[in-house]
């Protein structure tokens, strides 16, 4: 072994006949990103008794005192909430999640309306804490002796046809591993995809928007809540919104999206001020004004990626899931529902006993359609949260929707069946241009009969 580099052997028995490869052998899997997405691939392999090792380039997020990076809650739908109760773990999830009913719209006049998600069955979003959740997973990777976790390790280089790879550590060593399946759960910049980039037939784009979104905080008061905690709350305001989702320590995380040329027309606490006292008036004493100049002006506007690729593996030797395979912008609320359905949608397929590369290849098959659709929907949602929401025309339809199905529940509307059902995303969006066609031609028939039936009175007065 060179000085400066580490090798590290996987070894362990076979603990459970079913396990592995087709050919009765453990199977050695490397899983690189221990976030919400990665801990979940590590369980779901390790509960088929392969030998799992777990790398993050981050330290372990049980012992850091402050994330970086990423927004501290999301809205845990159907899709993330069936793929947590296929390991045991949603009923622990939801005992701390606060559930979101619909969404509160907040006028610049500081008017609130609300639009109850499904009014007809009741079902909600849930805001749960990142880190608690990854918190949670992780615990239960601890649990497994098939797991080993290890943090601080970034992934450098990889052979994929070779199933070899390397890390470099805190003390700068190159850490040397081997894995029969590497799979990239690193997210949207992942260093797994870069490799899959680089082989033949691999096909890739990304979309970067020209909005960015900045990270503000509603504080509790008194020890509670300063708004209604049960809503998503919008401030729609055309071409630029704020959204806030309610905390498990009576906070509100805000996020503030506007295109990057209307931040950089905020240069100084005047103008952050005024523009706040004229789009967001109500939130302005919630957030503190001293607050809000601090939080602002702390950080520059980040980006926003929506990324396409495919094929999700490589033979029998690579894998990509998560943010890995298909980052979108967060406006449906969908990336970390879809990242974990990612992992429901593989372990089914790998409970098939098929050849592994044959699996992989037919979990790429039964998934880049969707992946490619929530993407799109992702997109669309942002239009729809910061413009459309205010519309008349928006609630006419939200209203028609609910009534057809609460007369038809064959009827799903397009946010119940992307947000509380397991339909695929794709059919989804069929389910939505379905529905359009039979509006128009209804709404078109239902026109002419009106023009006929005034035509036919006019004529009646003159005859």
């Amino acid at each position: 072994m060179r000085q400066g580099i580490i090798s590290q052997e996987v070894n362990g028995r076979q603990d459970s006949a079913g396990a592995a490869g087709e050919d009765g052998r453990r199977r050695r899997v490397a899983v690189v990103g221990a976030g919400l997405v990665g801990s979940l691939a590590a369980l779901n392999f390790a509960r088929m008794g392969n030998h799992v090792d777990l790398y993050e380039y981050r330290e372990d997020i049980r012992q850091a005192l402050v994330v970086q990076g990423r927004s501290i809650n999301l809205a845990l739908s159907q899709r993330g909430r069936k793929a947590l109760a296929a390991v045991g773990l949603e009923q622990k999830v939801l005992a701390t999640a606060i559930p979101m009913r619909g969404r509160m719209l907040h006028d610049v006049r500081g008017n609130t309306s609300v639009v109850l998600y499904d009014p007809c069955t009741n079902q909600c979003l849930y805001s749960v804490g990142r880190r608690q959740l990854n918190e949670v997973l992780l615990d239960a990777c601890d649990k497994l002796p098939n797991i080993r976790c290890h943090f601080e390790h970034k992934l450098t280089s990889a052979k994929l046809r070779e199933g070899s790879m390397e890390f470099r550590n805190p003390s700068d060593e190159v850490v040397t591993a081997n894995a029969d399946l590497i799979v990239g759960c690193d997210g949207a910049f992942s260093s797994v995809r870069q490799q899959l980039v680089r082989l033949p037939g691999f096909n890739y784009s990304q979309e970067y928007i020209e909005t960015g979104y900045l990270e503000l905080c509603i504080p509790s008061k008194s020890g509670d809540f300063q708004m209604p905690a049960n809503y998503l709350h919008i401030w729609p305001r055309n071409s630029f919104m704020m959204i806030a989702l309610p905390n498990q320590d009576k906070s509100f995380t805000v996020t503030l999206s506007m295109p990057f040329e209307v931040f950089a027309k905020i240069q100084n606490q005047d103008d952050l001020l005024d523009f706040f006292r004229t789009n967001f008036r109500d939130a302005l004493p919630l957030i503190g004004e001293q607050q809000l100049i601090k939080d602002f002006f702390k950080t520059r506007p980040q980006h926003l990626v929506s990324i396409k690729c495919r094929p999700y593996h490589y033979a029998d030797k690579a894998l990509i899931l998560g943010d890995a395979a298909h980052a979108m912008v967060p406006y449906y609320g969908q990336g970390m529902n879809a990242g974990m359905e990612d992992v429901t949608l593989l372990t089914g397929i790998l409970g098939e006993q098929l050849p592994l590369d044959e699996a992989l290849a037919l979990f790429t098959e039964k998934r880049w359609q969707d992946a490619f659709a929530i993407c799109d929907l992702a997109m669309y949602n942002y239009v729809e949260m910061r413009d459309l929401t205010k519309r008349w025309t928006f609630r006419l339809r939200k209203w028609l929707d609910t009534l057809l199905f609460r007369l038809f529940p064959s009827w799903i509307p397009l946010y119940n069946s992307v947000s509380f059902s397991s339909m695929p995303y794709s059919q989804c969006i069929a389910n939505r241009k379905w529905q359009d066609r039979l509006l128009k031609r209804v709404s078109g028939a239902t026109l002419l009969a009106a023009i006929l039936a005034g035509g036919a009175i006019f004529a009646h007065r003159f005859i």
